[in-house]
């Protein structure tokens, strides 16, 4: 369906052009075809996954899980690792990028949690409006937008779009979003754009995610394998006019 309606859209314009409320729809769509529907259901532990999260920052998956695994198979539990040596914690967690500074935000970030709700448990934020959930997280050390919006909809459903680099590189490279736009101000811009359904957004995040790693690359994307070329600035004016021929 969704390529139909681009097919349609050619006969009065260029695809590419489209507003961009209309073209993220068409963008999700398309990856809906592409990749399927897939159920939101958290992947962890609420802890889990705000720590995880926190050791993913420019850090492969394979990575930020086995400094994850190193962490607490060295140091216990929580309280064992907000309570160690900061220089022991960051050799734990060497495999994901800048060690030495998510060692003492993790344990700054573990001493707030347990200072403020007793315990190591953030199951209170399922309760909380979106703001004030939002609010409570980015005050923790080494905890941005990103960070929190993928615990509030990954983990307690919540309406939030998270965007990550593969998220933000084809959300610009398509037309979704401006050229100056940061990757903290798409986060609303998306989420204005997108149903407000928490499994749709997850569903647009994931699918953007799998494309980035897969198509939508940094280096050499696929444009030709693209499902998203119809509509994508990037493929229309650069690179089917040969201005970016060593991409």
């Amino acid at each position: 369906m969704a390529r139909k309606i681009i097919q349609t859209k050619t006969n009065a314009m260029d695809a590419h052009q489209i507003p961009a409320e209309e073209k993220t729809q068409l963008t999700h769509a398309l990856l809906n075809q592409e990749y399927k529907h897939r159920k939101l259901e958290p992947r962890r532990s609420h802890m889990h996954e705000l720590i995880s999260t926190m050791l993913s920052h420019r850090t492969t998956h394979k990575d930020e899980e086995k400094a994850f695994y190193t962490m607490l198979d060295r140091f216990g539990d929580w309280q064992g690792v907000m309570n160690a040596d900061v220089d022991e914690l960051a050799d734990a967690i060497q495999t994901t990028r800048y060690p030495g500074q998510k060692a003492p935000q993790i344990q700054q970030t573990l001493r707030l949690i347990k200072e403020e709700r007793g315990e190591f448990n953030i199951d209170f934020l399922e309760e909380l409006p979106v703001e004030e959930a939002m609010a409570w997280l980015t005050r923790l050390p080494g905890v941005g937008v990103k960070t929190a919006t993928l615990l509030l909809l990954f983990n307690f459903k919540k309406p939030v779009m998270p965007v990550d680099t593969h998220v933000f590189r084809i959300s610009q490279r398509v037309g979704l979003i401006g050229a100056k736009v940061t990757a903290n101000k798409a986060h609303a811009i998306l989420l204005q754009m997108l149903p407000p359904e928490p499994e749709e957004l997850y569903n647009f995040h994931i699918h953007m995610l799998r494309h980035g790693q897969r198509i939508c690359t940094f280096f050499s994307p696929r444009c030709e394998q693209c499902v998203l070329n119809g509509i994508c600035n990037y493929y229309q004016d650069v690179r089917q006019k040969g201005i970016d021929r060593a991409a």
